[in-house]
């Protein structure tokens, strides 16, 4: 199968839905890779896979590691990675060294940052020495504890209007595609409409351009936890829990014996 270019992703706006997913090593991306469009290296690897309570803790390094990672099974699908906390907020420089490591250490085709109007100018900083950017908006995890908690995002008429601007102003600035996280369904229709970046929606109904989803959301691996937004398509989680009983019986009752 012939890779997935910028060229292809951008040229299915309103004519193809996306389909993103997250994936976190090689074997993860190998299963998922030219099914989706896009796998995403999320921080969301934070609470995933270190199991940590945000995204917070995540550190460039760490993202750069596992994004070489997913790199190495990710043939088909195009390759984005998220920027970390704190690695693009400081200043333009810090995010063109912090992006530029994960597209040259990393393998990433493209980074992702959180924010609207604070992060214009990050944003045409990076495009403009040829990094494309994918833009997130809504509930934005990296600012949880601004927002009190991972709650839905933009229940005021002000709030999506406001949203709406953020939108417009950073696809202006060079994004190629927003994900709209945790916001209403009426206004991730409207920006869907209204911008010429591809929307990515998890959390915000079925009109965005694409649906992005957790690897481990998708897939039930969890059966602890299954988040409002996600389509939790099998219960994986709970079947390897019982093979796990079953092979601690049988290793407790000698009925397994390895040669």
């Amino acid at each position: 199968m012939k890779p997935i270019n910028i060229t292809k992703l951008t040229g299915k706006k309103g004519t193809e839905r996306q389909v993103w997913a997250t994936a976190y090593d090689a074997w993860m991306a190998s299963i998922i890779d030219g099914l989706v469009d896009v796998i995403l290296v999320g921080d969301s690897l934070g609470m995933m896979v270190q199991g940590q309570d945000t995204t917070l803790p995540v550190t460039l390094d760490e993202m750069i590691y596992h994004t070489k990672m997913v790199a190495r099974g990710c043939k088909s699908s195009f390759l984005v990675a998220d920027m970390p906390f704190m690695s693009y907020q400081v200043s333009t420089s810090v995010a063109l060294e912090s992006a530029g490591r994960l597209l040259k250490e990393g393998g990433a085709k493209a980074v992702k940052l959180e924010g609207g109007f604070s992060q214009v100018e990050t944003i045409k900083a990076l495009t403009q020495v040829g990094i494309p950017v994918v833009g997130h908006l809504g509930m934005t995890p990296q600012s949880v504890h601004a927002f009190g908690g991972f709650g839905k995002q933009a229940k005021t008429e002000n709030g999506q209007k406001h949203l709406l601007e953020e939108a417009l102003a950073i696809t202006e600035a060079g994004c190629f595609a927003v994900v709209l996280e945790n916001v209403p369904h009426d206004i991730a229709r409207d920006i869907t409409q209204a911008i010429g970046a591809v929307t990515i929606g998890i959390g915000a109904g079925g009109d965005t351009d694409g649906q992005v989803q957790v690897f481990h959301d998708l897939f039930g691996l969890d059966p602890n936890f299954s988040p409002k937004h996600a389509v939790v398509y099998s219960q994986m989680g709970t079947e390897m829990q019982e093979i796990t009983k079953r092979f601690a019986q049988d290793v407790r009752e000698k009925k397994l014996v390895s040669n």
